[in-house]
């Protein structure tokens, strides 16, 4: 149980007793969080009461005031109307507070182990392209709910299954074969994903002059699935090429997995599968042999699992896949974070699983996402249009370099270049993990990459800030009973002392929701509170050795749960600027 939740617990026991003993039987008081500080720490409507105590809701609320008299884990009790608004007694709560985060320090907010496994699918590149900003919104996400989800308590196994087989890896194929001249991305000075790119724009621009192409590029398939052996030297070399290349973009942006899936050992899992249920009268044929499933009693459409010459289509794969890692990990959930064009697709899997008696398949879960835009339009990668991972990770360096060039006076070079990469990536991941997963992004590098506003930057200025504040201190702080019990709290270090109270339940919402911006929008708060906090309160230049001793116990906390907080989303903190 959270810190906060206990204290409402003792506060909710103390109401139910002024309750009852008004006439009220009812023994579980709702509580509302207000929409301002201002307003009190918690809110408790009196509106149910109104009927069994036969009397207006201001007045019980009023009456209920008057039971909570001298209540010491109140500070103050206003009454607004038919609500019950009460202010947290900050000394009680920053004691408690205080001793649990700077005991834990990185474990603050860890929940206890839940036996939980569960299994995250994300990222899952094809090995005809490098990564691109879509991608980079994919691993972020993947990356930060595993973080989130470890953190809650959970067992996680983050698989990365790699699109390296079908007809878009033979028109990167074709391409080269065409015209590649046998060049490496030696020869070529690229990095190695990117050539792999250029065969495949080029691909799409020689087939709006040469349509035939196509016939190429699928008899080349049909080589790959016979196993010729020139063609399968070729899709070798081109997929080592593509997948070294985006190996080093995950590393770049920090991303790791647990398990690498590859389509071309996968794809013809399931057809054993599919058979059983045409046995089993789940499935059904029609005359030319093909192999169906209805699921228009789940309000979708007829689904093709195998072809009338037997051979399996991508959702054949997945039933195949899914069955196989419930074997392999026994998973508790599965997530499939996808983006939101495959809505239908996944219902369609998770409906089929569930037909074919897979009591595990109401645990999986498909975890889409919008679009990743730019202002100069959507991304088509067949066009060339596409920002690559790597390019945009390059632009914001440098643009984060800029910046440590004019501010960064106290940085060596070596500092700066360390720095700047910390900032690029926090700017990048913190903006694409700063929405709702519904939603599209329209992602603008000149707005993730600033220092004011709600980014990922002035996060890591504010930790840069607390750390600079150590150095020049000599101590971090003393807690004991004595000095936070007699300190009284001024309305920016009791705002302070509530915004670090919300962190647990930041963590838990988010793994409840699997949703990393409830923890941006956390960080956020809890960064501006601090900073308004440090502007207008001195701390090493405090009235007196007490309240230095409290803002420094403050900051300290604020520093912890800062860089708790950044590590769920994947980013560093600064230790200087």
């Amino acid at each position: 149980m959270t810190i906060k939740a206990k204290f409402i617990d003792k506060i909710l026991n103390d109401i139910i007793l002024s309750l009852k003993k008004l006439g009220a039987d009812e023994t579980s008081p709702v509580y509302e969080i207000p929409p301002s500080k201002e307003m009190g720490d918690i809110a408790f409507p009196m509106f149910k009461y109104a009927k069994t105590l036969k009397q207006n809701p201001a007045l019980i609320a009023e009456k209920v005031k008057e039971g909570l008299k001298g209540n010491e884990l109140m500070d103050k009790i206003e009454i607004k109307g038919p609500y019950l608004n009460i202010f947290f007694n900050k000394n009680l709560i920053a004691y408690d507070l205080l001793k649990d985060i700077l005991d834990k320090k990185d474990d603050f907010g860890r929940q206890p182990d839940k036996k939980i496994k569960v299994a995250i699918e994300f990222s899952s590149p094809n090995t005809n392209k490098p990564l691109h900003l879509g991608h980079c919104r994919n691993n972020a996400l993947g990356d930060s709910i595993a973080k989130i989800l470890i953190f809650n308590g959970y067992e996680t196994v983050k698989i990365n299954l790699i699109n390296d087989r079908g007809i878009h890896i033979c028109k990167s194929m074709i391409a080269y074969k065409k015209f590649g001249n046998n060049t490496t991305p030696e020869k070529e000075g690229k990095k190695s994903d990117h050539l792999v790119g250029d065969f495949y724009v080029k691909y799409a621009q020689e087939e709006k002059n040469n349509p035939e192409i196509e016939k190429e590029a699928l008899e080349l398939l049909n080589l790959w699935e016979q196993n010729d052996r020139e063609t399968h030297e070729l899709w070798v070399k081109m997929n080592k090429w593509a997948l070294d290349g985006i190996k080093e973009t995950y590393k770049r942006m920090g991303i790791e997995f647990d398990q690498l899936e590859y389509e071309s050992d996968n794809y013809l899992l399931g057809k054993d599968l599919i058979n059983e249920g045409l046995n089993k009268n789940i499935f059904y044929k029609e005359e030319d042999g093909s192999i169906w499933v209805n699921n228009e009693d789940a309000g979708l459409d007829k689904k093709v699992l195998l072809r009338s010459d037997g051979t399996s289509v991508y959702i054949t794969q997945d039933i195949g896949t899914a069955a196989k890692r419930h074997d392999k990990y026994n998973f508790n959930r599965m997530i499939y974070i996808v983006g939101s064009e495959q809505i239908y697709h996944f219902k369609t899997l998770f409906t089929i699983l569930k037909k074919m008696g897979f009591d595990w398949a109401d645990k999986c879960i498909h975890l889409s996402y919008g679009m990743v835009n730019l202002p100069s339009g959507k991304m088509k990668s067949r066009e060339g249009t596409v920002v690559d991972a790597d390019n945009l990770m390059d632009l914001l360096y440098d643009m984060s370099m800029e910046v440590l060039n004019e501010k960064g006076r106290d940085l060596t070079e070596q500092e700066k270049k360390e720095t700047a990469v910390k900032i690029s990536l926090s700017a990048l991941k913190y903006y694409l993990l700063n929405f709702s997963t519904v939603k599209d992004v329209m992602f603008i590098p000149e707005k993730s990459i600033s220092f004011d506003g709600n980014t990922g930057p002035y996060l890591q200025y504010t930790t840069a800030r607390l750390n600079s504040l150590f150095n020049k201190s000599e101590d971090a702080g003393v807690l004991n009973n004595q000095s936070v019990f007699n300190h009284k709290f001024n309305e920016d270090e009791a705002n302070l002392v509530i915004s670090l109270l919300e962190f647990e339940d930041a963590v838990i919402k988010a793994g409840e929701t699997l949703s990393p911006l409830e923890i941006c929008s956390y960080l956020y708060d809890l960064a501006r509170t601090f900073n308004k906090f440090y502007h207008d309160n001195p701390v090493i230049r405090a009235e007196t050795k007490e309240i230095k001793n409290i803002r420094l116990l403050l900051s300290k906390a604020s520093l912890i749960i800062l860089m708790n907080g950044l590590k769920l989303l994947g980013i560093d903190d600064l230790k200087k600027m």
